[in-house]
């Protein structure tokens, strides 16, 4: 998909990224399973882009080479203008104090044997180089920074809740000033009202210090509140990208129109559009389906989506989608979602 990017240009800039996992098992052979396949997207600077999807649908693992967390088998990655790919020993690790991770458990993502000022100072000592006493200084701000009281630096991590828990995670993570933050479902093991806090401490901070956010999750209201763009995923690929407001109200996808068809609606008076419920499960990644990998779930399959993958295809309003119901077919030639899905339905 294209980077459909804001006039500043890409801070992030990734295209073409496959990452390729070969998995062994004893008496079989090995299994080659390709998690991200040929995704491309850019950020730029004081930007969030949501990226959404089923469990399995390669979100998290997407943002772990993007950080060069796994490895990457070829494409290109970007930076703050550094080449990621290209980069090794010191250098990477250089590069690596722009770009920081949020990640999903705040359980798990801090050092039970640390108290909060050594979690959210170690950092500023490995990069840095700042004497203990500087460090602990700036892991007070920055815990007061997050909304947390600067006497809570020496208590442990079983002493807070799990919503205190990450704003400690996004404290050490903006620690070295970093330029970029992937946010891997950052929100989603904390009850609903903790939800806006932290989705609200981040924005605050993206707008303080300009930064830009891959904002990983699967729900999809959240992602609508946060993001500036979305690009949606599907076994490894992207199928739909562009600003978030036309990618909820006029998805392209059917595949994005099933997934926002099952946000729960707060009101119980409003009535809401079909409810669809996608039949079968993901395909196994180690033996996609030939042509568009959605076809086998998709209620508007033609022999062409068996044939060969839909090209991308500029949509109306913004982004791109990989689907032939915007190229070809009885009821197409650019016809909106949802008048295919009333046709559908009258079959």
């Amino acid at each position: 998909m294209s980077a459909d990017l804001s006039p500043g240009g890409p801070l992030v800039d990734v295209r073409d990224v496959n990452v390729v996992f070969r998995k062994k098992a004893m008496f079989k052979k090995t299994r080659t399973v390709e998690a991200v396949k040929n995704v491309s997207f850019g950020i730029a600077a004081g930007e969030t882009l949501g990226l959404v999807g089923e469990s399995g649908s390669g979100k998290s693992t997407t943002g772990r080479a993007v950080l060069r967390l796994v490895p990457v088998a070829s494409g290109a990655i970007s930076v703050a203008g550094h080449d990621l790919l290209r980069l090794e020993g010191r250098a990477l690790r250089k590069a690596r104090r722009r770009m920081q991770m949020v990640f999903q458990d705040p359980y798990s993502s801090l050092d039970p044997s640390a108290t909060v000022a050594a979690s959210v100072s170690e950092p500023l000592l490995v990069h840095d180089r700042l004497s203990a006493r500087e460090a602990r200084a700036r892991a007070l701000d920055l815990i007061e920074l997050v909304g947390l009281r600067a006497s809570y630096a020496d208590r442990y991590p079983y002493e807070f809740s799990g919503g205190q828990r990450q704003r400690i995670a996004i404290a050490r993570a903006i620690a070295l000033n970093p330029d970029f933050i992937v946010c891997d479902e950052a929100v989603s093991a904390l009850d609903v009202s903790t939800q806006n806090q932290v989705i609200n401490l981040l924005e605050r901070l993206r707008e303080e210090f300009d930064l830009a956010y891959l904002f990983i999750a699967h729900d999809l209201a959240i992602v609508r509140h946060i993001s500036h763009r979305v690009a949606v995923m599907y076994l490894g690929g992207i199928v739909e990208s562009g600003p978030a407001e036309r990618v909820y109200n006029h998805p392209a996808h059917p595949y994005t129109q099933a997934l926002l068809s099952a946000i729960p609606d707060p009101s119980p008076h409003r009535r809401r559009g079909e409810r669809i419920v996608l039949e079968g499960e993901v395909p196994d990644p180690a033996r996609p389906p030939s042509g568009c990998p959605f076809r086998t779930r998709c209620r508007f399959a033609m022999d062409v989506c068996a044939e060969r993958m839909p090209e991308r295809t500029a949509v109306e309003g913004g982004g791109e989608v990989a689907c032939h119901l915007q190229t070809s077919g009885p009821l197409l030639a650019g016809a909106p979602l949802g008048d295919l899905t009333a046709a559908a339905t009258r079959r």
